[in-house]
């Protein structure tokens, strides 16, 4: 399943790549309650679904995260100067799944939702 999030703002990859770090998660997304540990591009965090591992990479455009332990293989990606948001961020989840519980596919909308937020409300 794919989860998408637009928003409007003038970070471009170099300003993701600097701000989006493993230590910084918890301050640009609600839905992680916490950084329990973190070393360059890994560490734990503690969220909504329970405590993980976090592992960042950059990427054209921007960052990706990925919780290697997550059952459902979660990833998401933090982009800009791509389409659908050309002139903003892009936020791309996914699961390995095609389909899954409405109340888990729900708490996916809130993390996305905590992304979108945060990131709206970051500073330039």
């Amino acid at each position: 399943m794919e989860f998408f999030r637009t928003v409007p703002h003038t970070w471009d990859e170099g300003c993701i790549q600097a701000h989006l770090t493993v230590a910084e998660l918890a301050r640009y997304c609600d839905f992680i309650d916490r950084v329990l540990r973190h070393d360059g591009d890994e560490g734990e965090i503690y969220c909504g679904w329970g405590q993980f591992k976090v592992l960042r990479q950059a990427i054209k455009g921007g960052v990706r995260f990925v919780l290697p332990g997550c059952p459902n293989a979660l990833a998401w990606t933090v982009t800009a100067g791509y389409p659908p948001a050309l002139g903003g961020i892009t936020i791309h989840g996914t699961i390995n799944r095609t389909e899954h519980a409405l109340d888990f596919v729900e708490t996916i909308d809130e993390f996305m939702d905590s992304w979108a937020e945060g990131l709206g409300n970051a500073s330039s």
